[in-house]
């Protein structure tokens, strides 16, 4: 048999008018050694498929162990379930990195919030600290006021005792003054007598 005469089976299946199903056989398949290096793998699939059909079609009773095992031929000869163990393990691992990713979510978003905790403690102390030197800065202020309210007070009591020493001294005099008078008002008075 040569390469199109699969074709030639399904035109003749075709004008028979019959509703026969395709029925390719393996033995209609080119074999291995004819087959072009640039016709892909991947399509011999469907003609195996169709096989596969046939014969579960043909024969209801071994239907699932001739699909398994043809299936199972196929697959292995085609490295399917290579590709499927990988397909498999690539999605354990884009799962695993995924939950990895989650969890780093989890810890970053945990993290922002205790950065934001911290923020808003040290905001809140930061406050209070102006608030502190404020109030020490008024304190001083005030301090500042008091020192020289006092300077003021003091000068003033300097002033007043300075002011009384120069009345004591003047009523001093004014005391001799009159002490002198009354003696010579006195002697005055015993020479007349």
């Amino acid at each position: 048999m040569g390469l199109f005469d699969v074709f030639k089976d399904k035109d003749e299946d075709e004008n028979s008018g019959g509703m026969a199903e395709e029925t390719p056989s393996f033995e209609s398949e080119p074999e291995p050694a004819e087959t072009p290096s640039s016709q892909p793998e991947p399509e011999e699939t469907p003609s195996t498929e169709a096989t596969e059909e046939t014969t579960s079609y043909s024969q209801p009773a071994e239907e699932t162990t001739s699909y398994s095992q043809a299936g199972t031929a196929v697959q292995s000869q085609l490295g399917i379930e290579g590709l499927m163990d990988k397909r498999f393990k690539l999605g354990e691992a884009i799962d695993y990195v995924g939950s990895m990713i989650k969890e780093l979510r989890d810890k970053r978003t945990g993290l922002v919030k205790s950065i934001e905790e911290e923020s808003v403690d040290i905001k809140n102390l930061k406050e209070k600290l102006t608030k502190i030197n404020q109030f020490i800065q008024e304190e001083n202020e005030g301090l500042q006021e008091l020192t020289r309210k006092r300077s003021e007070v003091e000068k003033d009591a300097d002033d007043v005792g300075g002011i009384v020493y120069s009345l004591r001294d003047k009523i001093t005099e004014i005391d001799k003054i009159v002490a002198d008078e009354a003696s010579r008002i006195k002697s005055f008075k015993g020479s007349k007598n």
